[in-house]
């Protein structure tokens, strides 16, 4: 029994790329179904050899593949691939990103290609026809005494060649390879995107006469939603799972940010953090990219963790320089014409004109910014009254206004919109996820004053919001630099919304909601140690289990996943779940490793100094060392980036993490 497996082969001596059969090859092949019953607790093994029969040595890359009854495909490769990632809509945008469709046209194909290290986990899953398809295998291979096996968590051996992933809507399959391709594309970012590269390097090679075996997990099971894959993608976890390096505590994590952030980002003439900061080598002093907006990529994404550290800390000067951004925003950002707050400042004026301006379709208030900026001020005046019983009531009057008026730009779905009208406030652009955040905001909001008039309107847009997007595991449409690719930054939001529906209501559907949107978040969240080749991180043993990968559309590491700890600290004090529990340890563990624990260690910067970037495999690899050589971070502390991990580490977790400590003492 082989379960109709395709076995294929492409040479690096071959003038073309076409894959034929093996023996076309010279190779001699096996394959064993030995044990399994295709079950997500259950996959069969495949166990599956390849001899080279020739007297010379053999280049290429060799693919599996598993087919299905095609009939209409909805593919998963996490991180990578959910869905067609809307192949289906029209694609003549500033970004591209690998999409899915019956024709070969860029950036869609009907087929992909991609080295292992690109999925979060190594699992290629298809659901079609009420079914659920999959193959697991490991990521990349190791020499081990001379032999080349593949790699698991526990084994000891020399990294030796990548693996790859495949998924095909022409053929119905998705399959796994030895060597690699990008292909019919490599997208290194969204402008920069290149022809399928020649065999060399990414090739697997077999000695005359050598035999390579490997065993695949091959999953074929009855499913009801597509939902049902995020099952396989925990056993997967559980299979490949290794810890993040130890490279910080908690507490020291959250003091090292915050005072970094305090002492080098602060810009006291604009009354905010500056985006980014840069050493300049030729004064001894800083470069600012200040980028000033009221959240996301600075402002009160920043500000409202900072303040919550300051808090931690008993840090009076860092309360007081975080309390004067919140302050600012609040009394001179907003818009009288609309309601609504300028989401950008720069050159003394205010204005919706921030850095990703010029990369949108309408122009206007976002959603994203609004609903976020109000969730962190929320956030900054609960912490405020609980710590120092002070009630900022002209923070929370701002607030109100802003919800109610956005309350009243929701479309017939009960959806946000994605852009608002800089005249009027009108909702003018919908379908999007990033309106969650309004969402989130306003059950924050009700949570803390008690106010229940507005539960109604936020259930409508919830059950909108996870029969649209989280069932069919596909939120698109929050970060506004993406073209609407599907991404892991609005899902967060979401969360953040029903666990505030479930603290209101004591509804058990919200955390069945909650438990589906986070595993949507887990899938982009890498399970193991990814082998960087690329420096710092490769020097530095920097660890890829616990981060997140932003969107299809940027393919690299950043640390917005951390702000989530909270939630997930909360879901498992309201269920008994190891899975969140484990994955919430990964993301402390990933936050307390991802940056400069002394100075330069990323070779950059100062103690304390984090980035947004971090290129565990081809993608976003653009920045380059004073010679040229190219690495896999940005050189620059971002305190979005470290407020992030603060956000996640200087909050309730905060307190759980103390009282452990001292019972374990």
């Amino acid at each position: 029994m082989d379960m109709g497996l395709i076995m294929t082969a492409r040479s690096k001596e071959q003038e073309n790329t076409d894959y034929l059969p093996l023996e076309e090859h010279g190779l001699n092949t096996g394959i064993e179904i030995s044990d399994g019953n295709g079950s997500i607790k259950s996959p069969f093994q495949a166990k599956v050899w390849i001899h080279n029969g020739n007297k010379k040595k053999w280049s290429g890359v060799i693919h599996v593949e598993l087919p299905f009854n095609k009939i209409n495909p909805r593919f998963f490769l996490p991180a990578f691939m959910y869905g067609r990632n809307r192949g289906q809509c029209p694609q003549n945008v500033p970004n591209e990103f690998p999409r899915m469709r019956e024709e070969l046209k860029r950036p869609s194909s009907p087929w992909w290609m991609v080295r292992g290290d690109r999925l979060s986990h190594p699992t290629a899953l298809v659901y079609d026809n009420d079914k659920i398809y999959g193959v697991c295998g490991s990521p990349y291979f190791v020499r081990s005494k001379g032999i080349k096996q593949q790699w698991m968590p526990d084994m000891e051996g020399e990294f030796y060649q990548y693996a790859g992933f495949t998924c095909s809507l022409s053929k119905g399959t998705v399959g796994y390879t030895l060597g690699y391709e990008n292909a019919p594309w490599l997208f290194i970012q969204s402008h920069d995107v290149r022809e399928r590269a020649p065999l060399s390097d990414n090739c697997f090679e077999l000695e005359p006469g050598e035999t390579v075996d490997f065993t695949l997990d091959l999953f074929e099971f009855d499913a009801e939603t597509e939902l049902d894959v995020n099952a396989v993608i925990e056993e997967v976890y559980y299979r490949y799972h290794q810890n993040p390096r130890e490279a910080s505590d908690v507490s020291t994590t959250v003091a090292d940010l915050a005072q970094a952030i305090f002492q080098d980002a602060w810009l006291q003439e604009e009354l905010n953090y500056s985006g980014q900061v840069f050493e300049d080598k030729n004064t001894g002093g800083y470069r600012y990219n200040k980028i000033i907006s009221i959240s996301w990529t600075n402002g009160l994404s920043a500000a409202a963790p900072m303040l919550m550290a300051a808090l931690r800390l008993g840090n009076e000067s860092m309360r007081q320089q975080a309390l004067s951004c919140i302050t600012n925003i609040v009394e001179h950002s907003l818009n009288p014409a609309s309601g609504l707050p300028y989401e950008a400042y720069s050159d003394g004026k205010w204005s919706i004109n921030g850095w990703w301006f010029d990369g949108m379709h309408t122009p206007g208030h976002s959603s994203y910014l609004t609903g976020q900026a109000m969730f962190y001020i929320l956030k900054a005046y609960d912490y405020e009254l609980r710590f120092k019983n002070c009630s900022h009531r002209d923070w929370m009057d701002f607030v109100k206004a802003v919800l109610m008026k956005v309350e009243k730009t929701k479309n017939t779905d009960g959806e946000y919109p994605f852009i608002m009208s800089e005249k009027t406030g009108a909702g003018i652009e919908y379908d999007a996820f990033s309106g969650t955040w309004c969402m989130a905001a306003l059950a924050y909001y009700c949570w803390l004053t008690g106010d229940r008039s507005h539960l109604e309107s936020l259930e409508i847009s919830e059950r909108h919001y996870y029969e649209a997007y989280i069932k069919c595991m596909e939120c698109y449409g929050a970060p506004l630099d993406t073209d609407k690719a599907t991404d892991s930054e609005g899902i967060l939001a979401y969360i953040k919304a029903v666990r505030f529906l479930h603290a209101l209501t004591g509804d058990k559907k919200y955390l069945e909601h909650m438990k589906d949107a986070i595993c949507y978040e887990f899938s982009f969240k890498f399970c193991y140690n990814s082998p960087v080749k690329v420096p710092p991180l490769s020097r530095i043993g920097w660890s890829s289990c616990g981060g997140s990968v932003t969107s299809i559309a940027n393919p690299h590491i950043h640390p917005m996943s951390s702000n989530l700890v909270d939630e997930l600290l909360y879901f498992t004090e309201n269920c008994e779940d190891k899975y969140v529990h484990d994955r919430m340890m990964d993301t402390v563990r990933w936050g307390c490793q991802s940056y400069n624990t002394y100075d330069n260690e990323f070779d950059y910067g100062k103690k304390g100094w984090m980035s947004e970037r971090f290129c565990h495999s081809e993608g976003l690899v653009t920045e380059k060392y004073s010679d040229g050589t190219l690495a896999s971070t940005w050189f620059c502390l971002m305190p979005w980036a470290g407020g992030s991990v603060l956000d996640g580490l200087a909050g309730d977790y905060w307190d759980s993490y103390q009282r452990n400590l001292k019972s374990n003492k």
